[in-house]
């Protein structure tokens, strides 16, 4: 029952975004670029485990993932602009975002930065 609560309330979140952006795109914006997922993730952590280092450690390398993707922000509006259709837009940004996660990836390591 608590991992359907927990599914409930995350998804009530998202829809109230949806909802919130059909009467502003702004409001729903500052919302939605709250790290929202991020967030619940480390109070369901807390509330799981009270393991404040793995929440610390989550933290972190959330913050190492931040520049890679702003790559779906960047090109998906771009994609739009350009008039490609709307789910072939999303599906390019998803596969461009992902080649620079895998170019960050590389980069890091050849600075000696692994993540685990």
């Amino acid at each position: 029952m608590y991992i359907v609560l927990k599914i409930l309330l995350t998804a009530l979140i998202v829809v109230a975004i949806s909802e919130i952006s059909r009467r502003s795109t702004i409001i729903a914006g500052i919302v939605a670029s709250i790290p929202l997922t991020s967030l619940l993730a480390i109070i369901w952590i807390y509330f799981d485990t009270n393991d404040l280092e793995n929440i610390k450690n989550l933290s972190g390398n959330i913050l190492l993932m931040i520049p890679p993707s702003l790559t779906f922000f960047i090109s998906l509006p771009l994609l739009i602009d350009i008039k490609i259709e709307f789910y072939v837009s999303v599906f390019f940004s998803v596969l461009i975002t992902a080649f620079v996660y895998w170019l960050y990836f590389y980069i890091l390591g050849i600075f000696g930065i692994n993540l685990s």
